[in-house]
């Protein structure tokens, strides 16, 4: 279970991964755009320090609640390393309750025998039943596990109020533009990352963060696609020059910006080269009558009745 997802940042070399998973933090201090929820005395950072094992005060459940890729998942993982615990993680998507139990279980044994704790993780938490929910409720009431979990959706609504009286909610926000500014200017020096081999235009950055939508994820794979065009995914030539991403190949590789919008709006538009604005409706479709949060908060009214 731990290796999942975070054994992909100790693959062999011979095997590369994502640039976003390359790119993942691995101690609090490394994180960006969330310095809010990290600070001295926040949850996350007191369950990060070791010294949180066998506290009588530190959370024994943390619900990180907000959109995707603002690094949920991350820090979770980055709590159980920091802090010496076990990492496991389970998915809302494709566990059951036997699955639940079963790593209960393992951890409530690994407690008693070996003195370790474990960091349950639960991904898409809104996705478990109630029954699930409830199976979880011992275990978290005493502190067989450090249960975090992560949801796209208002825990209030979506997650069985027990297990929310037990829990610390903890909102995470979209990235900034200068937090996504970072993030590209990081992954194209680190040898973890580009390694320096191409470089990038203010404008392309621009261009990226744009497009992301505070998504940082979302901002590593376009620039990971665009490095991609730009070099053919060759090694560059002993002496050569370092190639520029420019807006022009951003544009290349994306050429849908999707708005982003709320639960019951499904809005998708095409982006219009005479456009920096991916909300704005295209051309030759009927106009948009719903709000977009990603552009400009404006109202675009349809010429329906209805709409009168």
């Amino acid at each position: 279970m731990t290796e999942d997802l975070f054994g992909a940042m100790e693959a062999p070399e011979e095997m590369t991964r994502p640039l976003a998973v390359r790119m993942r933090p691995s101690t609090v201090d490394e994180v960006v755009g969330q310095d809010r929820v990290l600070g001295e005395g926040s949850p996350l950072r007191r369950l990060a320090n070791p010294a949180s094992k066998g506290s009588l005060t530190a959370p024994s459940s943390i619900i990180l609640f907000g959109p995707p890729g603002v690094g949920k998942t991350t820090l979770a993982y980055i709590v159980a390393k920091q802090s010496g615990r076990v990492f496991e993680e389970l998915s809302a998507v494709t566990s059951g309750v036997k699955d639940v139990r079963d790593v209960l279980g393992r951890a409530h044994d690994r407690l008693v025998t070996e003195g370790r704790e474990t960091v349950l993780f639960i991904d898409e938490v809104h996705r478990f039943s109630k029954s699930q929910q409830d199976a979880l409720l011992p275990s978290v009431e005493n502190r067989d596990v450090t249960f975090i979990a992560a949801t796209t959706e208002n825990p209030s609504f979506s997650v069985i109020k027990p297990l929310l009286s037990r829990s610390v909610i903890v909102k995470l926000e979209s990235l900034e533009p200068d937090d996504l500014k970072i993030l590209i200017e990081r992954a194209v020096k680190d040898n973890r990352g580009l390694k320096d081999e191409v470089r990038i235009s203010d404008e392309a950055s621009d261009e990226i963060i744009r497009m992301a939508g505070g998504d940082a994820r979302k901002t590593l794979t376009i620039l990971e696609a665009a490095a991609g065009a730009l070099t053919g995914d060759k090694e560059r030539k002993k002496g050569a020059k370092r190639p520029i991403i420019t807006p022009e190949v951003v544009a290349k590789v994306m050429d849908v910006a999707p708005c982003v919008t709320t639960k019951t709006e499904t809005t998708i538009t095409t982006s219009s080269p005479r456009s920096s604005n991916p909300c704005a409706a295209p051309t030759l479709m009927p106009p948009c009558t719903t709000w977009h949060v990603c552009c400009v908060r404006v109202r675009i009214h349809a010429s329906s009745p209805a709409a009168s």
